[in-house]
C-alpha cells in the first residue's frame, strides 16, 4: 500500500500545488499516517502545512475546536465528529482543504455499537465535506494502512470533481 499511497500523493500534490491551496490532516487513529504519505512527495512544503494528531477527546475539543456535547453524545467514532476535524484544522491551521481520520483500530477498544475496524475519514473544504466510512476488521496494521490509502483516495476524487484537472504537461520541441 506505501507504493499506492505514494502515487496518490503525488496526484494530489499536483492538484493542490498548481491551484495555489494549501492542506493539513486531522489525524485520530491514523496517528500522523495520512500527514506522512503526503510529505513524502518533494515539494509537500510548498502546499502541505502541517497535521493535529487528536489521539484523545480533549486535543480534539482544544486544538480542534471539536464540540464536548458532540463527543459525548456520538462518540469520537462518527461521521459528525470527523467532519468537525475537518473544519477545526481548516481553522486552526488555516488551510485550504483538510483530510480527517478517527475510529478504533483494534486490537481492542470496540464495543457491539462501534466494533473494532469502524473509521470515519473525512476530507474537503469549509463549504464542502464528504466522509467515508469503514467497517472491517483486518488487525491494527491493515486497518491503519487501509484507512491511509483510503483517506488519499477519496481526497483524491474530492480534488478530481472539484478543481479543475491539471493540464498535462506540453512538450516543446524546436524545428
Amino acid at each position: 500500500m506505501e507504493f499506492e499511497n505514494k502515487i496518490l500523493s503525488r496526484e494530489i500534490s499536483q492538484f493542490i500545488w498548481e491551484k495555489g491551496k494549501t492542506l493539513g490532516t486531522a489525524e485520530s487513529c491514523t496517528g500522523g499516517r495520512i500527514a506522512e504519505a503526503i510529505i513524502k512527495v518533494p515539494g509537500a512544503s510548498n502546499y502541505f502545512k502541517g497535521s493535529i494528531v487528536s489521539y484523545t477527546n480533549e486535543i480534539k475539543e482544544k486544538l480542534l475546536n471539536v464540540d464536548h456535547q458532540l463527543l459525548e453524545e456520538k462518540t469520537a467514532v462518527c461521521e459528525d465528529v470527523a467532519k468537525a476535524m475537518v473544519e477545526g484544522a481548516i481553522e486552526t491551521l488555516n488551510v485550504d482543504f483538510a483530510i480527517a481520520s478517527t475510529g478504533i483500530a483494534g486490537p481492542a477498544g470496540g464495543s457491539a455499537e462501534i466494533p473494532v475496524g469502524t473509521i470515519w475519514l473525512a476530507c474537503g473544504a469549509k463549504d464542502k465535506i464528504v466522509t467515508k466510512k469503514l467497517d472491517e476488521d483486518h488487525g491494527r496494521d491493515i486497518n491503519l494502512a487501509k484507512a491511509t490509502s483510503e483517506a488519499l483516495s477519496m481526497f483524491l476524487d474530492y480534488l478530481k470533481e472539484n478543481l479543475t484537472e491539471p493540464e498535462e504537461d506540453i512538450e516543446v520541441t524546436e524545428q
